[in-house]
């Protein structure tokens, strides 16, 4: 029974240390590759991001994978940040993000 328990136990821990959420973009820090946002009570926090962090883009054409390197040049776009309205669906360890999923990003782009 006490092998039970303690199973059960350490099973919610780990259950608890990954959380994921829907949140707003607020800003971006390039220099400390950190991301502001605002979940959906208000609250900001900031978090990490890595160049393991997944990101993932649905778009009509179905979900597309995006780099690192792609995804901060849009975060560094004022546009992008700066609107209010970017949602990001993410998922965290602690204080770093390990995935994102945003929807109608990554598609082709129109022609001018």
């Amino acid at each position: 029974m006490r092998k039970l328990l303690l199973s059960m136990a350490a099973m919610f821990f780990m259950a608890g240390l990954v959380v994921a959420a829907e949140v707003t973009l607020v800003k971006y820090d390039k220099d400390k590759k950190e991301v502001t946002v605002k979940d959906a009570d208000g609250k900001e926090k900031s978090y990490k991001l890595t160049d393991k962090t997944k990101f993932t883009f649905t778009t009509k054409d179905g979900d597309k994978e995006g780099t690192f390197e792609g995804v901060e040049k849009m975060l560094s776009n004022e546009k992008y940040t700066g609107s209010g309205k970017v949602k990001w669906d993410i998922t965290t360890d602690g204080d770093t993000i390990t995935a994102v999923k945003a929807k109608g990003f990554g598609g082709k782009k129109k022609d001018k």
